[in-house]
């Protein structure tokens, strides 16, 4: 009976051997490749956590600097947050932050260069729409009316098409086309929800280049009608 249990053993033993000679080094490469990329995804993990923590306390010291209106200092750790975290949307906050502290501050070369950063290298379409929005804004009031003009053609979210058509109202009446700024503000206008305040900017906008406000065009034309 021992001998029959020792040779169904060394029987079980010997397919063992067999199979893990054929099998073993693809085992345990898997095992490895498992284990490898587990490892990866936890070190990934906890390093993009870690960047955020980093990243955001950067961004709170920025934060501080533009409610103090200390623009030096906002653009200084504006430096140093996209070179050290440049793919955070910490980064493109902070530098949207940074431009206005440095509009704020007479300090308009330094506004631009920040937005410029977002509107290229955001984490966000967003935030990269938002910085062209204000861009484009300080483009025309440096008189840079081709520059603002490539800054609005590069904006593609519908998001933004009311903003966007506004904004090329205001260029195309700066550069004395008002036809074409009448345009744009109707499209500005239409495309706008009706609750949003900034569209009765829109129709002043429209009403200095004759175009009567809604409400006012429909009473003249119940008016004629009578």
């Amino acid at each position: 009976m021992a001998s029959h249990l020792d040779l169904e053993e060394q029987e079980q033993l010997d397919q063992l051997k067999a199979f893990w000679k054929r099998w073993g080094n693809l085992i345990t490469w898997v095992l490895t490749l498992v284990l490898a990329s587990y490892a990866a995804w936890t070190g990934w993990n906890w390093w993009q956590r870690d960047q955020s923590i980093k990243a955001a306390a950067m961004y709170d010291e920025l934060d501080r600097a533009v409610q103090q209106s200390d623009a030096d200092k906002a653009g200084r750790v504006f430096a140093d947050l996209k070179e050290r975290f440049p793919g955070t949307s910490y980064a493109a906050q902070g530098a949207l932050q940074a431009a206005k502290a440095q509009f704020d501050k007479g300090q308009l070369d330094a506004a631009q260069a920040s937005l410029a950063w977002v509107a290229e290298k955001g984490n966000e379409s967003e935030y990269r729409d938002i910085a062209r929005l204000r861009l484009a804004g300080l483009q025309m009031d440096a008189k840079k009316f081709d520059e603002a003009a490539k800054t609005l053609d590069a904006i593609k979210s519908s998001d933004f098409a009311a903003l966007q058509a506004d904004r090329r109202g205001d260029l195309f009446k700066l550069q004395g086309k008002p036809d074409l700024a009448r345009a744009e503000y109707q499209k500005a206008h239409a495309a706008m929800d009706k609750t949003q305040n900034y569209r009765q900017l829109i129709e002043a906008k429209l009403a200095t280049l004759g175009v009567a406000q809604p409400d006012e065009a429909a009473s003249a034309s119940k008016g004629a009608a009578k």
